[in-house]
């Protein structure tokens, strides 16, 4: 190497390091002492989601989870991944991430459940733009939370710092749920008949879908602050947009124990026009009777501020029924029995007729 170039490496380096010391990775905008930190703050909360059959400690490298499944002749594991959109933004808006984690737990074991499973366990993916130890402690703490009330053990996860692709103050979520059934029980809507009856189970608001449109709507086009009042709704406008996603699995679990249900609808992305018919045999239709339940007000808020059609917001938003369980006539009666049981609203909203794997909502 010449003279020059020696001389020119020299002073590339100390430019790199900024004043001739090493580079840090701190520099780069990872901070691995505040990934440690996090860790401390969030195990309490982690272990206490633990089933009996977690067999690892907190902050190994891989979840250990012990299957005793000695009361299935022939268990089926059921995975389930999602995550919660674009309603991260309104939870960085408000700079509250308490509630969050449980939407994640929802989206995912309220999947799962679909089949007749058990959820068992979930791990979960947090992305930062830089890690701040009290608001990973925030958002794990809603994970904790989501997963006591599923029953199910939050085994791990990952939190990752992402300089340059995130802002320092954004993150994202994503969660992935393993359960598990019997093969013989499965519930896969193939039993589903002409003359069955729908039940639908009453969400809690919008849940964790169609955020884009409505962070449009409030924050684009109508200018609206979420510490706003509007009038119809009980809370400011960021709270009831935060408002968690229903965990239904365990009244589902019980239901399934105790009647035949024959088909089990999460109503997420697509609303209930295009989540029912995923459930469906290609000879029978569902007709949905939407004068049988009232949505919260929150949907008509953003249909009449956005001037959204009605089409629209069926196909995009859950409007007021988070689940919909398909059983027969003569057990109808005793499933809302059981749902209220266990605290949630449910209500017969239609009808299984004859027809071609579609569905049919009238008034």
């Amino acid at each position: 190497m010449t003279e020059e170039k020696e001389r020119q490496k020299g002073e590339e380096e100390e430019t790199a390091s900024g004043s001739g010391a090493p580079l840090t990775y701190r520099e780069a905008g990872v901070d691995i002492e505040a990934g440690k930190k996090a860790v401390e703050l969030i195990s309490e909360e982690v272990c206490s989601t633990f089933r009996p059959e977690v067999i690892s400690r907190l902050g190994g490298f891989g979840a250990l989870f012990q299957a005793r499944f000695s009361d299935m002749k022939d268990p089926v594991l059921v995975s389930s991944v999602d995550g919660v959109g674009t309603k991260v933004k309104v939870a960085q808006m408000l700079d509250r991430h308490d509630t969050i984690g449980i939407d994640l737990v929802a989206m995912c074991v309220d999947d799962v459940v679909t089949c007749g499973a058990e959820p068992l366990f979930l791990l979960d993916y947090l992305a930062m733009g830089r890690v701040d130890p009290e608001k990973v402690r925030q958002i794990v703490s809603g994970i904790a939370r989501g997963c006591r009330r599923a029953g199910c053990s939050l085994v791990g996860g990952e939190t990752a710092e992402h300089p340059g692709i995130l802002d320092a103050d954004e993150y994202d979520l994503a969660g992935f749920a393993v359960g598990v059934v019997d093969r013989d029980r499965i519930i896969d809507g193939s039993r589903i008949l002409p003359g069955d009856v729908i039940v639908g189970l009453r969400s809690s608001g919008l849940h964790a879908n169609g955020y884009s449109l409505v962070r449009k709507v409030f924050f684009e086009l109508n200018d609206f602050d979420p510490h706003d009042r509007l009038r119809g709704l009980s809370a400011t406008l960021g709270e009831e947009l935060l408002t968690p996603t229903e965990i239904y699995a365990p009244g589902i679990l019980r239901l399934v124990r105790e009647v035949e249900v024959k088909g089990i609808a999460h109503i997420t992305g697509g609303g209930i026009i295009e989540n029912l018919p995923r459930i469906l045999p290609p000879d029978v239709d569902a007709f949905v009777d939407v004068t049988t339940w009232h949505p919260p007000s929150i949907f008509g808020i953003i249909q009449r501020m956005g001037d959204l059609d009605e089409v629209e917001m069926y196909r995009t938003f859950n409007m007021g029924i988070g689940m919909a369980v398909v059983v027969g006539l003569e057990s109808y009666r005793q499933a809302l029995h059981i749902l209220g049981l266990c605290n949630y609203h449910a209500v017969r909203i239609g009808e299984i007729r004859e027809g071609t794997g579609g569905i049919c909502l009238t008034c």
